[in-house]
């Protein structure tokens, strides 16, 4: 939506929800302000839980198209393809809900308030949720998180579509198990440096229905009861109009976890008097003998409803309602062809080629024969969908997809099929498969896949079971957090293995987060890291392998040599940590990614204009493809601020570019004032001194000019009194 008819249309919500606010009594106010709201006949309220979830798709409703986890398709870098995620997943939102209400189901998980997208920064590998963000640098967390909430809640004039809700806010990145009592010390500099651009752009111009408050402290308050976070900043400061949730149960944890306050009741004032307006768990049950108590007053109360009845109206789900475009939006539109086929097109466009050596992908199937698949993830449903998942109506994993492949190339081509030959190799983190068996009891089996194929892939990594969030995990690592960046099991010894026969090998990565081969990254042939790929990612990683498509995608992380490089798991300070401010190689580096199709940047070029009244740099550059393969690459543009503590650069731009073989785009992007400097510890930006520009396709360090052979063009700046002038 506009903006200014955003705002206007919030102002005018917030009059209606305030005009009805005043017809409730105070039994019906409170009833409203917990997730499963209830329901006052005689307004025409029905009962609404707030709760539901929408990370990759629609999650825990049934069926929906399962796309692949965020931080998959931020390996797209495409802000225009996580719009078009967002729409489909808006459209099957509403499809839902509206058969549901024609059943009365107004149960958990059917509602139209989504708690999507998760836009911490995966600052370390161990976190266990970092594979719901969209990665570890905030320029390009902040630009496909405010496309997905574009495409969440839609463009209409008058409706949104459904609402999103920016999440954890605003320090939150683990340790899981200890999240509930823990005190995130950040400073002022990194605060507004790395964990609050994303928030900021979210709320004041993507005009985020929600936000959600994170578990733990920062800096000493109750992230979901804090008054800096929740009052000074999130609305005197920015202005939000919206409604701000606590996370599931967090509230109690102000008495139980952090000592802030005495029982219950001192919990939920601190949250509701701080600005928390919806209550997710069950705290706000016992909200009328805290108000009973003076604790709270009614016009605190008032506002909290009115937040919350401006966002249903906004959705058009109460109030007379005859003209909203969404209802129309039948069960016909879920789960179609159109969906399932946009799901295999980002996932082919998310999947990143970390190795190609003497360019043994594609796999050309008029040579090879016989194809060995192994590894606990190669025909693992789980390893495509990571945590948040919805259920779709067909998966494809990676033997499957590879199978279906060959099977339609022979087919094709009037040709025998190659022969595929599959094994687990091992259980996914125990040293045996079978618990009768002894420990590598499928050892032997992957010795003798390797003797009888002319290549081995080896399809390896974890789920959303070693993975993800607190509570949702039962195994070895504890929480869902990782101890290292090591395969479990015996995932390692497989990879070594199939080394050892002397085949090629090819390691398809099924993870969320950075893993390290322990030094197989150099013996193995060819490295593509697919990530959580979606329901349909075994399809998209045959097409690559085989080479229907180049790979286009990048990392979106950095992954490191080894865990021992990096800061103590609960150091919150950035220094030492992602590409921003570490000093060490990386193993592969952010912004990272190979193709199968030389695409060239020339005529690189950068000018400082006006625009508006307003400074803007103007960055241009052609791309071409030289290849003979249709490919796409993204034009990267990173910053550099010649000031002390300043990170070493930061991606401040970019734009992904598809082109058929011989083609060639002038590519142009524009850069606002503030993307040339600092923060300098307050909310604002100031832009006063020396700059250096790099354009090109990577990060200019120096691992990502040792992998590649290239180097972006850098350009020297001066930016001063409100002008930027090319040296």
């Amino acid at each position: 939506m506009d903006m200014t008819k955003n705002e206007a249309l919030s102002e005018e919500y917030l009059k209606a929800a305030a005009e009805l606010v005043s017809k409730m009594t105070i039994e019906e106010k409170l009833g409203q302000t917990i997730n499963w709201a209830k329901s006052i006949d005689r307004l025409g309220i029905k009962a609404y839980n707030w709760w539901n979830e929408a990370l990759h798709g629609i999650a825990r409703a049934g069926v929906a198209t399962v796309f692949p986890q965020a931080i998959t398709t931020a390996g797209s870098f495409d802000e225009d393809l996580l719009e078009e995620i967002a729409d489909v997943i808006s459209t099957e939102g509403r499809a839902k809900y509206n058969e549901q209400q024609k059943h009365n189901d107004t149960d958990i998980y059917k509602g139209l308030t989504f708690w999507s997208p998760n836009i911490n920064i995966f600052r370390d590998p161990r976190w266990g949720r970092g594979h719901e963000t969209y990665g570890e640098d905030p320029y390009l967390t902040t630009r496909l998180g405010y496309r997905f909430v574009e495409g969440l809640q839609g463009h209409d004039e008058k409706y949104m579509k459904v609402a999103a809700c920016a999440k954890h806010f605003a320090v939150h990145s683990g340790p899981e198990d200890i999240r509930h009592s823990f005190n995130a010390e950040v400073s002022q500099e990194d605060l507004y440096e790395t964990y609050l651009p994303a928030f900021k752009v979210l709320v004041k111009d993507a005009k985020v229905e929600a936000v959600m408050g994170a578990y733990n402290r920062t800096n000493g308050e109750a992230c979901c009861g804090s008054k800096t976070l929740l009052q000074d900043l999130l609305r005197d400061k920015w202005g939000f109009k919206g409604h701000v949730t606590s996370d599931c149960w967090a509230i109690k944890d102000f008495h139980e976890g952090h000592g802030l306050a005495a029982n219950m009741h001192e919990s939920i004032a601190m949250a509701i008097n701080n600005g928390c307006d919806l209550n997710c768990g069950n705290c706000f049950e016992q909200l009328p003998e805290v108000f009973a108590e003076g604790l709270v007053d009614e016009k605190r109360i008032d506002e909290m409803c009115t937040y919350l009845m401006a966002c249903r109206l906004k959705l058009g789900t109460i109030g007379e309602v005859n003209d909203n475009p969404f209802d129309k939006i039948t069960y016909m539109d879920v789960d179609t062809e159109e969906h399932r086929q946009l799901n295999l097109k980002v996932a082919k466009k998310s999947m990143v080629l970390l190795k190609n050596a003497d360019n043994m992908l594609p796999l050309d199937l008029t040579k090879i024969k016989t194809i060995g698949v192994v590894g606990p993830n190669a025909n693992s449903r789980k390893a495509l969908v990571g945590n948040y998942e919805g259920t779709a109506s067909e998966y494809i994993t990676v033997l499957e997809g590879i199978q279906q492949y060959v099977r339609a190339y022979a087919e094709k081509n009037g040709t025998q099929p190659a022969r595929i030959f599959a094994s687990e190799g091992c259980h996914l983190y125990k040293d045996r498969v079978e618990n009768l068996g002894i420990a590598n009891d499928r050892m032997s089996e992957v010795k003798t896949i390797c003797d009888y194929s002319d290549v081995v892939i080896c399809v390896v990594g974890l789920d959303a079971s070693l993975e993800g969030e607190e509570g949702d995990t039962g195994n070895q690592y504890g929480s869902g957090d990782k101890r290292d960046l090591k395969l479990p099991g015996l995932q390692q010894e497989v990879i070594d293995t199939a080394i050892a026969s002397g085949k090629p090998v090819v390691v398809v990565l099924m993870a969320g987060s950075a893993m390290e081969l322990q030094g197989a990254e150099e013996k193995i042939n060819a490295y593509l890291y697919a990530g959580y790929p979606g329901a349909q990612g075994g399809r998209a990683a045959a097409e690559i392998l085989f080479g229907d498509v180049s790979p286009e995608g990048k990392l979106p992380i950095t992954f490191y040599n080894c865990i021992e490089e990096l800061p103590e798991f609960t150091d919150y300070a950035m220094k030492g940590r992602t590409y921003r401010y570490m000093e060490q190689k990386a193993l592969y580096p952010f912004g990272y990614g190979l193709s199968y199709t030389p695409i060239e940047i020339t005529n690189a070029q950068i000018k400082g204009d006006i625009v508006d009244g307003k400074a803007v740099a103007k960055v241009s550059a052609d791309m071409t493809n030289c290849g003979k393969l249709a490919g796409a690459e993204t034009l990267q543009v990173y910053v550099s601020v010649h000031k002390d503590g300043a990170p070493k650069y930061q991606l401040k731009g970019l734009k992904k570019v598809s082109l058929l073989p011989g083609e060639m785009q002038h590519v142009e992007l524009e850069m606002p004032y503030e993307a040339f400097g600092l923060h300098l510890g307050q909310d604002e930006v100031t832009v006063d001194g020396d700059v250096t520009v790099y354009i090109g396709s990577q990060q200019p360090d120096e691992r990502s000019a040792e992998l590649t052979g290239i180097k972006p063009v850098a350009f020297e700046l001066d930016c001063r009194d409100g002008k930027i002038v090319v040296k």
